[in-house]
């Protein structure tokens, strides 16, 4: 089945195809003037990001350039410390429409951001948002906050695992100024894998740089949690991740891009195919684990 998915005609590109799962394309116009400069002063190519924020044709062109087949577009609902409102879910559902086999939306929800949300999940589902993002640090949250009286979060999962709709958690530090790194450690989405054991949980960045060892233990424990290898420099991944080995098969390849701290996604491809381990848990990060979640 694998076989036949990974063979999939995406407009002429042949298997396997490499999907970068973490890549931030987002209506500028909603930062926050903070956090756009922030944007701005760690990026030399700011007029080139925001060129491709406005235009998923020349994006699509320079994912050619870099060698990736397809891009999961990060969004998420954040207003206190990005400026991000629901209406990024408009946002990356008008811009995949480009090209949604090459180009996979994620979209956004915050509990205490919602006058209705059963009409926010049914707009996330109208829209075919293809990943939920939840980012603890920057909604000033944990994941597992249902078990406190917010229960729309609960809502929110209960709707991803009846739908398929995988969902994936900011782990680790964050520098935008306003961000709680407190809401960072990982070891929040244990109840959450526990109580959603359907949903597919994705872990971005992998608890980076303080709770890579909890990441570690989650998805080794639960069947239903992957790994984001984004925002780690290829070159310190099995320094973070000594038995990758292990969970290869649960890992899936991310850039940030254009975080703080990612230069270039064609580098951090590269980066990444000259680590010493074997081609096949190359070929396993880079592409089949995405199809698993993704296949078409």
């Amino acid at each position: 089945m694998l076989a036949a998915l990974l063979c999939t005609d995406y407009g002429g590109l042949t298997d396997p195809l490499i999907t970068d799962c973490h890549i931030h394309i987002q209506p500028l116009e909603m930062f926050h003037a903070s956090a756009l400069e922030l944007m701005k002063k760690k990026r030399q190519d700011f007029d080139q990001v925001a060129e491709f924020c406005r235009s998923p044709r020349s994006f699509l062109k320079h994912l050619d350039q870099a060698g990736v087949d397809r891009a999961v577009l990060i969004n998420y609902v954040a207003p206190e410390v990005i400026g991000f409102t629901s209406g990024v879910n408009q946002f990356i559902a008008d811009y995949t429409k480009e090209n949604p086999k090459r180009l996979i939306s994620c979209g956004g929800l915050h509990p205490r951001h919602t006058s209705n949300i059963l009409a926010d999940v049914e707009e996330i589902l109208r829209l075919k948002i293809r990943m939920i993002k939840i980012h603890p640090p920057h909604q000033l949250l944990f994941p597992n906050d249902y078990l406190n009286g917010v229960k729309e979060l609960e809502i929110i999962y209960r709707a991803a695992e009846a739908n398929g709709i995988p969902v994936m958690f900011h782990t680790g530090t964050s520098i935008f100024t306003g961000a709680r790194n407190r809401y960072g450690d990982p070891i929040y989405v244990d109840d959450v894998a526990v109580d959603f054991p359907k949903m597919k949980i994705l872990l971005a960045h992998g608890g980076r740089p303080l709770w890579m060892h909890t990441a570690f233990f989650l998805l080794r424990r639960h069947p239903n949690v992957y790994l984001d290898i984004s925002g780690i420099p290829p070159k310190a991944l099995l320094k973070y991740f000594p038995r990758l080995d292990e969970i290869a098969h649960k890992t899936l390849f991310g850039t940030d891009w254009p975080g703080p701290g990612v230069p270039d996604i064609k580098k951090n491809l590269e980066d990444f195919r000259a680590l010493p381990i074997p081609e096949e848990m190359k070929q396993q990060i880079l592409s089949k684990t995405a199809m698993t979640i993704w296949p078409d």
